[in-house]
């Protein structure tokens, strides 16, 4: 029996040609990894960037991007014989099309089957890595649900659950981009100050309210000007694609800093991102309509003129994104969170945090915040599936209220693709150690 061609994917495989998400990875034989990658989708570290190169992914092979564009004569070679993608975010959207149709018919023309062929590699063997340079880094709070519960739970005596500024503009704080790791790092439990209720004074240790924050980054390419905001219409000249993402969160840190001036230390330890960046263009049929507003916007922060589905909407950005999260504890899944019904779209989060002309550079992340559903099932976090540690998770590894050492929180997700079919987004596993 022949072995099967790498290029004759399974009906229905997630990571199709109708997909083709980029990553950065080394082959097998290439430099020995150190902290910051991961060797397939387990643990591993970063090495040194010899043997780094762009990489697409087709069902559970990695496509070497710039060798497969070097042996077919394209053009697109100085863009993609790169050990990261940061050249081809810079490049702007009319080249990302470009090379998305010249990827498409790279591994879809039979003509190109011999040359492709052997630039494929199996998943298992590479080893992947951050797969562009951090620029910036800003999470956002865009979870009405997610927001409500944690009103609830801290502020239990006030009128409403929502602050008074929450449904006017999407609240965000400047996180730490050096600390962006990818799939697979391990986590380091942080230490820090942290005082309950109880303390007379502060203490110094290692926190023991250690949680996750599923969510959705967005990565931006084409960079804009200082003084010059970035209308909403723009969203698509701007951000190239998105991955999932975990922000871990040290909540015991975080309550007693955040006071007056929001999170530090308490989340800038570790943000953990899927290997994987999704092109918007892969996620055109995954579009749904901006959430019903109950307060009016400023005219920056408007969407109401998208629709789903539509042929404006899927061109200028508006609306959201119809995104299946699950969370796994230690192989268990608690968790089903569903971005569709986030309140703040990416695009009214790119609009205002460069409303007072912040500028955006090639390589600037942001997340879109915890991202939870109405049900407790649909939870994005522990201190909501636990309710601050009220109620404990009871799996088969034990009850969980807050993260252990040895815990591995994995998150995965798809969305609805063309013609039925599904676009994979990959996943973005952490393991916890224990404090140094």
């Amino acid at each position: 029996m022949s072995e099967q061609n790498p290029l004759d994917l399974p009906e229905g495989d997630p990571f199709g040609p109708h997909n083709l998400p980029y990553g950065v990875f080394s082959p097998a034989g290439s430099a020995a990894p150190a902290p910051g990658s991961a060797s397939g989708a387990a643990a591993g570290s970063a090495p040194v960037s010899e043997g780094r190169r762009v990489g697409v992914r087709l069902g559970s092979y990695v496509l070497d991007a710039g060798a497969a564009a070097a042996a077919l004569g394209s053009p697109y070679v100085s863009l993609l014989a790169q050990p990261t993608l940061n050249p081809l975010l810079a490049a702007g959207r009319r080249t990302w099309s470009d090379v998305r149709r010249a990827l498409t018919a790279w591994v879809t023309v039979p003509a190109h089957r011999d040359a492709i062929r052997p630039l494929l590699h199996p998943l298992s063997d590479v080893t992947l890595h951050l797969p562009f340079d951090v620029a910036d880094y800003v999470d956002f709070y865009a979870s009405e649900h997610h927001a409500s519960n944690l009103g609830r739970m801290f502020r239990p005596d006030a009128p409403a659950p929502l602050t008074p500024n929450w449904k006017h503009l999407p609240i965000g704080y400047h996180g730490r981009s050096g600390t962006v790791v990818v799939s697979g790092t391990d986590v380091i439990r942080p230490t820090g100050q942290r005082k309950t209720p109880a303390d007379a004074a502060p203490v110094f240790g290692p926190s023991a309210k250690l949680d996750i924050e599923a969510e959705v980054g967005f990565v931006v390419g084409t960079p804009s000007t200082l003084g010059t905001p970035v209308p909403l219409a723009d969203f698509r000249e701007h951000v190239f694609g998105l991955c999932l993402l975990n922000d871990w969160s040290a909540r015991d840190i975080q309550a007693w800093e955040y006071v007056p001036l929001g999170p530090f230390l308490g989340k800038s330890f570790a943000t953990s991102v899927s290997a994987w960046v999704t092109p918007l263009e892969a996620l055109d049929a995954a579009r749904v309509a901006p959430p019903e507003r109950t307060e009016p916007l400023l005219p920056y922060l408007d969407d109401s003129a998208g629709s789903a589905g539509s042929a404006e909407s899927a061109s200028d950005g508006l609306g959201g994104y119809d995104l299946r999260i699950t969370v796994t504890l230690n192989g268990e899944v608690v968790s089903n969170p569903p971005f569709s019904t986030v309140y703040w779209t990416a695009a009214q989060q790119l609009a205002h945090m460069t409303v007072n002309g912040a500028s955006l550079r090639t390589g600037d992340f942001y997340g879109s915040g915890t991202v939870s559903g109405p049900s407790p099932d649909q939870f994005g976090s522990l201190i909501e599936l636990t309710w601050n540690g009220r109620d404990p998770l009871e799996l088969p590894s034990g009850k969980r209220t807050f993260l252990e050492d040895g815990d591995v929180v994995t998150l995965s997700a798809w969305a609805p693709g063309p013609d039925g079919t599904r676009v994979g987004l990959g996943e973005v596993t952490g393991r916890v150690a224990a404090a140094r």
